[in-house]
């Protein structure tokens, strides 16, 4: 097998099948159980995943909070809308943001696109095709304007209107800062999360800003040629020190998503020790690489030929990974960000 073909990691997935709308209860969903060790693979409800959990373990969560980060606005020199998604905040100063803009040829270096409610954009640099860096006039009023003229960028397979904004946030969502949900922990409730610290599981918040990545499909047959794009990432001393002092007394680091496992994976060292440390990351994990901050996994169904998929497939092993993916179809589980999820121990 190789797993550097990009045609290695497809998958025939039905379109009934690519969830419109979140389930009824966030914790209601299904979970496929898989064991990477022996391929075992279980039907359960989220709910179930309490099951799982032993007093002692890590859970590992990403308290980013998605922006209504998808704005239309007007360049006075040209006609027509311009739809632009705020993607990742450069840092430097003033308020800089890559984006992503529709359609590009009316967003060139030096014009300025004006949005409603007083906020203007004008355009830096052009980063590559459809991605532009923006420099809005407005900091301190920033989050508030978007959150009157904004909408929540969900993901262009989900053409269903979504009725509540909180739906698309985790229960636990606090730094605003993201253009896609973390969506595995869409699933937990507070009611649940609190069950889980009664059973004895430590519960640590880090933090992945979900940016241009997300967006950007797999288009290189020779997945190595792929350019990953950076993403802000945080993990503090206390939440490293936590980590560290539960692996240390034989408990389970438990991330919850791919952000929260890309993350600790950039900051675990070859004795995997978690490190503090915030910045960027472009991590790309593929099937051969050796896992060292994490020692099982939740996540929801991911697209075919992505870099998750590939993800996935390298932490429960490529033929686990696929035959769960055929067998989520065959049992008509609920796929991508709305969809159902899975738990690889």
């Amino acid at each position: 097998m190789d797993f550097t073909k990009l045609s290695t990691y497809d998958y025939f997935l039905p379109e009934e099948l690519i969830a419109q709308s979140p389930a009824e209860k966030r914790d209601n969903s299904r979970l496929l159980v898989i064991n990477k060790e022996t391929g075992n693979r279980e039907h359960k409800h989220f709910f179930d995943i309490l099951d799982y959990l032993k007093e002692g373990d890590c859970l590992v969560i990403n308290n980013t909070r998605v922006i209504p980060a998808r704005i239309f606005g007007k360049n006075p020199r040209r006609a027509g809308e311009i739809e632009t998604v705020l993607l990742s905040r450069e840092k430097v100063s003033g308020n800089v943001w890559q984006c992503l803009v529709k359609p590009g040829k009316k967003a060139r270096i030096g014009d300025v696109i004006e949005y409603p409610e007083g906020l203007s954009g004008k355009i830096l640099n052009v980063i590559e095709d459809g991605v532009r860096l923006i420099e809005f006039n407005m900091d301190t009023e920033f989050y508030s304007v978007l959150d009157k003229i904004g909408a929540m960028p969900l993901p262009p397979y989900i053409t269903k209107k979504l009725e509540d904004k909180e739906r698309y946030q985790t229960v636990y969502a606090l730094h605003k800062g993201s253009a896609a949900a973390p969506t595995a922990g869409l699933h937990f409730t507070n009611e649940l999360l609190a069950r889980i610290k009664e059973k004895g599981v430590e519960v640590v918040e880090i933090l992945l800003h979900v940016g241009l990545g997300t967006f950007r499909p797999v288009k290189e047959e020779n997945i190595l040629d792929h350019k990953m794009h950076k993403e802000y990432i945080e993990v503090t001393q206390e939440a490293a020190d936590k980590i560290n002092n539960v692996r240390k007394k034989g408990g389970r680091v438990i991330a919850v998503g791919t952000t929260s496992c890309r993350t600790l994976e950039s900051v675990a060292d070859e004795n995997r020790v978690i490190h503090a440390y915030s910045g960027d990351t472009g991590i790309f994990i593929y099937p051969g690489y050796t896992f060292k901050g994490i020692d099982a996994l939740i996540t929801n169904f991911h697209l075919p030929q992505s870099t998750l998929l590939m993800l996935i497939s390298a932490f429960a092993g490529y033929d686990n990974a696929m035959n769960a993916y055929r067998e989520a179809v065959e049992k008509q589980y609920r796929f991508f960000s709305f969809g159902d999820a899975m738990l690889i121990i």
